[in-house]
């Protein structure tokens, strides 16, 4: 288990250009970095207790895009993600998402995600990071993926076409990955809009116990492996919607096999190296 003074020592082997001050260009801090994985080191280690699989499919530089499963009413999968990136990934690499717009009405909340390397999700943004070689972590579902309830906790919504169009005009490879747990963390059996309006987010999910806490249910991530499309970006629709489902098709296998490995079906390989 990492310690206190483990956490700095990854941290510092991050490899962006970060100043003598430990700043980057973009105002990530390298002691906000520490900081806030100092904070999730108990959550992802004991309470969660996070598995990853087929983690070596994650290149250990360049940029790259990790492309998975939303669920659990929050994005409880996106943060573990992230941690999985600095705890359990040799070198350490800071995984960067694209936080939805409503964040920056809490100013706290903004000012932490931008220092440690999370931004609202701007198709410039996410050039600018991914032409610069960052690991950008994606999540196409959106904020529909996190409100599927828990029946529907396996499935996938609808992809949109834009991380494909942003992985072609980027060239970067897409690295899917199965999240599995999230669903089970926060049991979602409705959610409640009327109430997020007010509160300026997009909804609240309501639990069979009534609060919104994720329980302490182990997760896994299955990581697949690269792939690679040739293209510019501009093709017309007919060509990219069947990339996308080629990708979502990809994560759906991993999905799938996760839950098999989780019920004790499928050994761990087999689970996260997906489909040929």
């Amino acid at each position: 288990m990492a310690h206190a003074d483990d956490i700095a020592s990854r941290a510092e082997r991050i490899d962006l250009p970060f100043n003598r001050f430990g700043i980057d260009p973009y105002g990530i801090s390298r002691k906000h970095v520490a900081f806030a994985m100092r904070v999730m080191r108990p959550l992802y280690r004991s309470y969660f207790r996070v598995k990853t699989f087929g983690i070596e499919n994650v290149p250990a530089g360049g940029r790259a895009m990790l492309v998975g499963n939303h669920s659990g009413g929050v994005a409880i999968d996106g943060a573990m993600v992230i941690a999985a990136m600095f705890f359990d990934k040799d070198p350490p690499r800071l995984a960067q998402g694209m936080v939805e717009k409503f964040i920056n009405q809490f100013p706290v909340a903004s000012l932490w995600a931008s220092r440690t390397g999370q931004f609202t999700g701007l198709p410039e943004h996410a050039i600018r990071l991914l032409e610069d070689d960052r690991l950008l972590v994606v999540f196409p579902e959106g904020a529909r993926g996190t409100a599927k309830l828990y029946r529907e906790r396996h499935s996938l919504v609808g992809f949109g076409t834009g991380f494909l169009r942003l992985a072609l005009k980027t060239r970067t490879p897409i690295i899917p990955f199965g999240f599995i747990g999230g669903g089970e963390a926060l049991p979602t059996i409705s959610n409640a809009y009327s109430l997020g309006k007010l509160l300026g987010v997009p909804y609240v999910p309501v639990t069979p116990y009534g609060l919104a806490i994720p329980l302490p249910v182990s997760m896994q991530i299955h990581f697949g492996a690269p792939i690679v499309f040739g293209g510019t970006g501009d093709e017309e629709d007919s060509v990219i919607v069947p990339w996308v489902n080629e990708v979502k098709a990809r994560i759906t296998s991993l999905i799938q096999a996760g839950v098999a490995h989780r019920k004790g079906l499928l050994p761990a390989k087999a689970a996260s190296s997906g489909p040929p």
